[in-house]
């Protein structure tokens, strides 16, 4: 089931500035947060009052007065959704999940390297809670209904074992794609992370095989970095896109 105009917005969180993100439907203000892994306070704090600092990028109302003008529905959180179990993005889970007292959703193929959550974090210097044990798999080819927010799930090994991208299925224009780490601007994610079991080749054929059959158009919400499509990153991604040849020109990622 589609939705007809999602409100998403984007947190870039935490040191290495990874994008959290957002997604409500304005209709029944049904919302999922994807990758709340940093800044629980600061995400707390805009959804459930508009207040401190708000997201970095949006397509909504920037307070809550133009919510309530644009007729946009009390917003509740019915869902996390992770894309992978790096500590950067699913580190400061088990604070949201002790606030909204929702179901936490991830591919089950991550959920040893989310034990090493905190471990991981403080090897890099940061804090981060003893680690949440996901209520509920992402299952690849499964179109899981959230209320009103409909996401195809997609398992995008290479970054991790359990790396997935997810479809918000929208009617009447362009799907929006959360890729976690699997594809950035001009970019993919490592493969040389230890305890992730990160492959290119296995990255770049679910790249390939998951992702470039997608239509053109579809926004693309990397992990960290700008938006981009799947389009021009089908075009020009100088690691998997048309005309990088095998291995890229690299072989193999180079951010998160």
């Amino acid at each position: 089931m589609a939705i007809t105009d999602p409100w998403v917005e984007c947190f870039f969180v935490g040191a290495l500035q990874m994008r959290c993100s957002v997604v409500t439907d304005r209709t029944s203000g049904d919302t999922i947060i994807i990758d709340g892994g940093s800044e629980p306070e600061r995400l707390i704090a805009w959804i459930d009052h508009y207040e401190g600092r708000g997201p970095d990028w949006s397509n909504g109302p920037a307070d809550q007065d133009t919510a309530l003008e644009q007729g946009i529905a009390p917003r509740k959180v019915i869902a996390l959704v992770n894309t992978h179990a790096h500590f950067d993005h699913s580190g400061h889970i088990p604070d949201l999940l002790g606030h909204y007292q929702v179901k936490w959703y991830l591919h089950p193929d991550d959920t040893y390297l989310q034990t090493l959550a905190q471990s991981s974090a403080r090897r890099w210097g940061f804090d981060a809670p003893k680690p949440a044990i996901a209520d509920e798999p992402l299952l690849d080819a499964r179109v899981m209904v959230f209320g009103a927010l409909s996401l195809e799930i997609l398992h995008t090994p290479g970054h991790t074992l359990g790396g997935c991208c997810l479809r918000l299925l929208v009617e009447d224009g362009p799907d929006h794609l959360f890729v976690g780490d699997t594809l950035f601007a001009g970019s993919v994610g490592r493969t040389d992370l230890p305890d992730t079991g990160g492959d290119f080749d296995v990255l770049a054929s679910s790249i390939h095989n998951q992702l470039w059959p997608l239509e053109g158009e579809t926004i693309v919400y990397p992990g960290h970095g700008p938006l981009t499509t799947i389009g021009h990153e089908r075009a020009t991604n100088p690691f998997v896109g048309q005309g990088a040849g095998p291995g890229g020109l690299y072989g193999r990622g180079k951010y998160a």
